[in-house]
């Protein structure tokens, strides 16, 4: 086998974030090995297949704004599937000093 394409790696990455926490587009960027990539993730992210089981719904953006805003179809998607992993909200956003993962590069 080669090696793992940039969205493979993004991907590894995702399935990493435990449920009941969330990461940002720039923290998935920087584990990923280059923190410019916060809209290579958001490229990623939109090309997960259909029916994939890669947790998706755990990257939020910077501030804990969910895809789209929280009034949006997908948002309202996202922020159901994060309360149901107990991830709780501040008008609309992550509370991203409780539920952001404390991953830490080497």
């Amino acid at each position: 086998m080669g090696e793992k394409t940039t969205f493979e790696i993004i991907y590894d990455i995702i399935y990493q974030i435990p449920e009941g926490k969330v990461a940002t587009y720039g923290q998935i960027a920087a584990l990923a090995g280059n923190k410019r990539w916060a809209r290579v993730v958001g490229y990623a992210l939109h090309a997960v297949p259909h029916g994939s089981d890669i947790p998706w719904h755990r990257v939020v953006k910077k501030n804990g704004e969910v895809f789209g805003g929280a009034e949006s179809s997908g948002g309202m998607y996202q922020t159901e599937l994060l309360a149901g992993e107990g991830v709780r909200f501040i008008d609309g956003y992550v509370d991203m000093e409780h539920y952001q993962w404390k991953k830490v590069l080497f």
